[in-house]
């Protein structure tokens, strides 16, 4: 589904990504991870087009992503949710909700039915859905965040850091909500600190160390490497 070989990436003279190269399969949870800084941000914005890569290809199916305008790949059904949420704070939850439908055909899609969909997920979210969303706790901002993602009906989630700053509760809660995501068809790449749990729930993993691919496999297989449980699972 997604195929990104030999990516580098550059800010001015730093070398942020060194020839990276992963690959996310229909239907799977792939996680990547590392230490903050290592790059991870930085690989999916370039997959959406808001850094340019250097040299390398990407594909999703077979669109190239490297020519395609960022505002156009919802419609392909790539969706981000990105670090820090990015949420309308200035607009309700519904409102919010509404957005994340923008690009779909008004004749073809039923707002109605969706946001009923992501309510009954989120219920705190119907609680709240005349409330402004800045005024949410973290955690309802992060569901706001998803529920607004699952609204554009993605086919593909590139989740950047989901659990960060939230409380370990919180934090269950919002991998629960990404397992749910994997069980209604969507596949999921999943950039975050959090080792443990992102290896917890994934197919496979790769980690990234200052912009290189060091390490790639089978989640359940890294899970027991002796470097990872050094490193990221504090073993």
């Amino acid at each position: 589904m997604l195929s990104i070989k030999d990516l580098n990436v550059s800010y001015g003279a730093v070398h942020a990504i060194h020839n990276a190269s992963l690959e996310v399969k229909d239907g799977e949870i792939v996680s990547l991870i590392g230490a903050n800084g290592a790059g991870k941000t930085t690989i999916l914005h370039t997959v959406t087009g808001l850094k340019d890569a250097k040299s390398g290809t990407m594909t999703y199916d077979d669109l190239d992503l490297c020519t395609t305008d960022a505002s156009k790949l919802i419609k392909y059904g790539i969706c981000h949710v990105p670090e820090g949420r990015h949420i309308f704070r200035d607009m309700t939850v519904m409102e919010n909700l509404e957005m994340g439908a923008y690009s779909k055909k008004k004749d073809k899609y039923d707002m109605g039915k969706n946001i009923e969909k992501v309510f009954e997920r989120f219920p705190r979210l119907k609680e709240r859905y005349k409330q402004l969303a800045g005024t949410l706790s973290g955690g309802e901002q992060q569901m706001l965040a998803m529920g607004r993602a699952l609204m554009g009906e993605p086919k593909i989630l590139l989740l950047d850091e989901p659990s960060m700053g939230l409380s370990p509760i919180l934090v269950k809660e919002i991998f629960s909500i990404i397992k749910y995501c994997h069980e209604i068809g969507i596949t999921i790449l999943l950039v975050e600190q959090n080792a443990k749990m992102a290896l917890s729930i994934a197919d496979r993993a790769y980690v990234l160390e200052t912009g290189n691919i060091t390490i790639s496999g089978k989640a359940s297989d890294l899970f027991e490497d002796d470097r990872i449980r050094k490193a990221y699972l504090g073993q």
